[in-house]
This record gives structure tokens, C-alpha cells and sequence, in this order.
């Protein structure tokens, strides 16, 4: 049974992780990613759809990304789309070709980021534990519904405690390599 437990909580933990990777991805730093505009949509005929399904979005070097739509009457859509975003960031428009230019950051910026990347980093951190908790809940549970022994519950909350410690070293890395890739432009 606390097989089960145990693989219910990875999950959630992995879920966690995936939702702090997608949170960094979305901060800007000073180098061009097509990731920064993964949460921008745009309306397409009155619904609102990723800017990756009615556009190509490619980085052309480390400080530019093109946006290519696949429909001409789009890119005035796409440009207001990007402009209300709160990503900062001005599209230059070239016939059917939108340029996105990257400006690098300032310290004092840099700063913010990295005191947001650990906000989200904590925030991780905090998710996980809660499914940690819950995790040795349910364990506890069992144990009072007798299916299962003290030696049961001890060994599974271990199990629960050494998967929460894997999974905060990850959130840990995660975060350092976001500080870093914002510090280091």
C-alpha cells in the first residue's frame, strides 16, 4: 500500500518541479529564448490561442527572436498580444516578419530577478513538503484503518522524507542555474 502512497507523492513532487521550470522559463533575462513567450496569447478570430499555434517563433541569435505568423492579417493580433504582455518587450514589425530585440538587463534588475527566482524556488519547496505531509497522512491512515504496521509507517515515512530531500536538491539546482544564467549576461 505505501507503494502507491509513495508513487502518488513522486508525482505531485515532478508536477511541482515542472510548475517552478515553467515559472524560470518565463523570466527574462537577457538572452533571447523563444520559452519568454510561451504564455503570451493572442486573439485569433475572437479566442484567445499561444502565440506558438498562428505564428513560428524563432531565435535568430542570442538577442533577437523572430516571429513569423502563418496568417498576413495575424501580425498586428501578435503585436498587440506581445505589447499588453508583461514581458516589457517591443516588437519591431518588418512587412510580415516581427523582430523581437532582447535589451540587456541592469544590475538593479538582475537583482529582482534573482530575488523572484527564489520566491519561486520557496514557494517549490513549500508545494512539495505539502505533499509530503499528505503523503505521511495518508500512511498514518492506513496504519489506523489497520492495514498496515508501526514498522510500515516508519519505513514509509523515510521513504516519503528521502523523496522530499531528492526532490528539494532539484528545486535547489533549478534555481541556482536560473540565478546564475541571470547573473552571468
Amino acid at each position: 500500500m505505501t507503494t502507491e502512497i509513495k508513487n502518488d507523492a513522486s508525482q505531485r513532487m515532478q508536477k511541482c518541479l515542472d510548475t517552478l521550470k515553467t515559472e524560470l522559463a518565463k523570466l527574462r533575462t537577457g538572452r533571447a529564448s523563444a520559452a519568454i513567450l510561451d504564455h503570451v496569447r493572442v486573439d485569433y478570430y475572437g479566442s484567445p490561442v499561444p502565440l506558438s499555434q498562428v505564428a513560428s517563433v524563432v531565435v535568430e541569435d542570442a538577442r533577437t527572436i523572430t516571429i513569423t505568423p502563418w496568417e498576413k492579417p495575424m501580425v498586428a493580433a501578435i503585436e498587440k498580444a506581445i505589447m499588453t504582455s508583461d514581458l516589457g518587450l517591443n516588437p519591431n514589425t518588418a512587412g510580415q516578419t516581427i523582430r523581437i530585440n532582447m535589451p540587456p538587463l541592469t544590475e538593479e534588475r538582475r537583482r529582482d530577478l534573482a530575488k523572484v527566482v527564489k520566491t519561486e524556488a520557496e514557494g517549490a519547496k513549500v508545494a512539495i513538503r505539502n505533499v509530503r505531509r499528505d503523503a505521511n497522512q495518508a500512511i498514518k491512515d492506513q496504519e489506523k484503518a489497520k492495514k498496515i504496521t508501526a514498522d510500515d509507517v516508519k519505513r514509509g515515512e523515510t521513504e516519503i522524507q528521502k523523496l522530499t530531500d531528492q526532490f528539494v536538491a532539484k528545486v535547489d539546482e533549478a534555481g541556482a542555474a536560473k540565478e546564475k544564467e541571470l547573473m552571468s549576461m
